[in-house]
This record gives C-alpha cells, structure tokens and sequence, in this order.
C-alpha cells in the first residue's frame, strides 16, 4: 500500500512539473491563419520535421462542402435498361435500321411497293452520311485538343527524398545551421506537387530563406516589444488580429512576454506554390529562443527563465507575385 501511494505521489509531482514545463513556453503557440487552398490540408513532413503538422483550428479561410448526398444521384444519366431506344436500339444502327422500315412502309402506302421508297430515302441517306463524317471529324479534333490541353500529372511529387541541399549548391548535409537548415530539395521546388489541382509548384531561391530566416526573428522580436507596427508590415491582417490577441490577453494579466536570442537551428521547404496572383512557401524550421513572461510594473520573471527553448514550427508564407513575404500560418507538430 505505501508502495502504490509512494508511486503515486511521484507520477502527481511528475505531471506537475510537465505542466510547468509547457507553460513556460510562453510565446504564442498556435495553429492559426490561411494557407490558400491548402488551408485544411496537412503540409509534407521534412527532414527538419518528421512529425506531420497539427491541423489548422482558427483561419478566415472557408473550408470547402462535401458533395451533399444524393446530388451526384440526381444528374446521374437513366440506366442503360431505360435508354434502350425500342426494338432497334439506339445509336446509329438503330437509326439506320429505323429509317429503311420507314421508307418501305411509306412506298407500301403510297403503292409503289416495299422497295418503292428506297430511291428517295437513298439521297437522304448520302446527304446524313456527309454530315455524319464532318462531325465525326471534329469530335476527333475536339478530343485531341482537349487531351493536348490538360496537365500532364507526376507519379510522385517533385523535390528530393529529405535531405537539406547547401544553398551555395554543396553536397547534401545533415547537419550544420542555415546551410543545411532552410535548404533547396531536388531543384529549388521543395516539396510542391507537380500536377497539383491546388496551384502550381514554384521556385524558392536563397534569398527567400534569407527572407523567411529574418522574418522570424523580426517577428519574436516584435512581439517582445508589443510593437503592432512592425507586426503589421511582417504579416497578413489575419494573423496580426490573432498577435493582437495574445498581447492583449498578456496586458490584462499584467505580463510582458519577452523573446530573445532567437536563433534558427535548422528549417527545410516543405511546399510551394503559386494561386492566381498569389505565391506561398511552407517552411519546417526548428529555432531556439529565450522565452519568459515577466511582470509589466516589477520586471519580476513569472513564467520561464534565462535557459533557451527550442521548438519546431511550420511557417507559411505568403506574397503578391513580385512583392514581400509576410507569414499567413504557423502551425505546431505533433
């Protein structure tokens, strides 16, 4: 018995001190914003993140209906069994078939026997034959257009098999900072499906992940400092109201959540690609930070302490094509 409460009593401080753990990440730990089309589809795992990233839960973005049942059901064509055309069939035999019984009917009635008005059906028949083979033709210029036109799709999607290339086109590495961090798989397309039906792969070049490696500290750096301005000109409207939140939540309490030495340990592309007028990036990165939460009047240390945190996020960009990235999700792992 005093074993079992011995247990106990230890797995209870355990799990305290787990608690602890966890809310000392004070920084802001969401799933939050807008991918594109991709909003409520999971980004590839990366070398940088082998654990899938947790669904979005709070976006502006409208996740696409199901199909309502029954639909499909009701533009559905009869089945073969009340399309049989009569005694005939259909189809051109059928029609053939059909239009010879007719023309010996009529030369029955008219008295000129059975075969009577075949002479007259025999005009009509070469003038349908005629219009019969130029439609004929068309529909065979129509199909091999149309299949001349649709997107050829890939057996598997383009990038390498996980490994971070060096930017300055070195060989592969495993480890070693920013060089083999946010680094090109196979030919700078990441992990974007070729033939995907939501958006084109594009290209993302190094001074993108110079880009995407400065906007994360810009970003914790901001937020340290409560600044909304430069918050504004790094983000997209929709995730500056959910920072708005957090700090306005952090000014109620009568906190301040400070970030420093924001360092990036390690990042990969996950996917990219371009909607319409707008192009997306979608970034693995594991980064290192100093996070604690101190009182707002006495500077006291409420949450976390001076020992840098380490953690892995997915950060989706987004730009106008030619223009700025700005950071439209984040989203944690599993």
């Amino acid at each position: 018995m005093f074993r079992n409460r011995l247990l106990i009593a230890i797995l209870a401080v355990t799990a305290t001190l787990a608690f602890v753990a966890v809310e000392a990440l004070a920084a802001p730990r969401m799933n939050a914003g807008s991918r594109g089309s991709r909003t409520f589809k999971a980004p590839p795992a990366t070398a940088t993140s082998p654990n899938a990233a947790r669904p979005i839960e709070r976006s502006m973005t409208t996740p696409a209906r199901p199909a309502q049942p029954g639909a499909a059901t009701a533009a559905r064509p009869a089945t073969p069994a009340a399309q049989t055309g009569g005694m005939f069939g259909r189809g051109m035999l059928g029609g053939l078939a059909a239009g010879f019984l007719g023309a010996g009917l009529i030369g029955m009635l008219m008295g000129n026997g059975f075969l009577g008005g075949m002479a007259g059906f025999a005009s009509m028949l070469g003038m349908l034959l005629q219009i019969g083979l130029v439609v004929l033709v068309a529909v065979l210029a129509w199909r091999w257009w149309q299949r001349r036109s649709q997107p050829q799709t890939a057996s598997a999607y383009a990038g390498g098999q996980g490994m971070n290339r060096d930017l300055n086109g070195g060989a592969p590495q495993q480890q070693g900072g920013f060089l083999s961090g946010l680094g090109l798989n196979g030919h700078g397309q990441g992990n974007g499906y070729a033939g995907d039906d939501q958006g084109q792969p594009i290209e993302i070049k190094p001074e993108d992940f110079d880009a995407f490696e400065r906007t994360l500290g810009e970003v914790q750096a901001a937020y340290s400092n409560e600044d909304l301005g430069a918050l504004r000109q790094r983000m997209t409207p929709e995730m500056l109201s959910y920072f708005s939140e957090e700090l306005a939540a952090n000014a109620s309490r009568g906190v301040i959540n400070k970030i420093t030495d924001v360092k990036l340990v390690q990042g990969d592309l996950a996917e990219s690609w371009r909607e319409d007028d707008d192009e997306y990036a979608t970034v693995a990165m594991r980064y290192s930070q100093v996070d604690k939460v101190v009182d707002r009047n006495t500077g006291r240390v409420v949450e976390g302490g001076d020992t840098p945190d380490e953690g892995v996020e997915y950060w989706t960009f987004r730009r106008p094509v030619g223009g700025a990235w700005m950071v439209a999700a984040i989203q944690q792992t599993d």
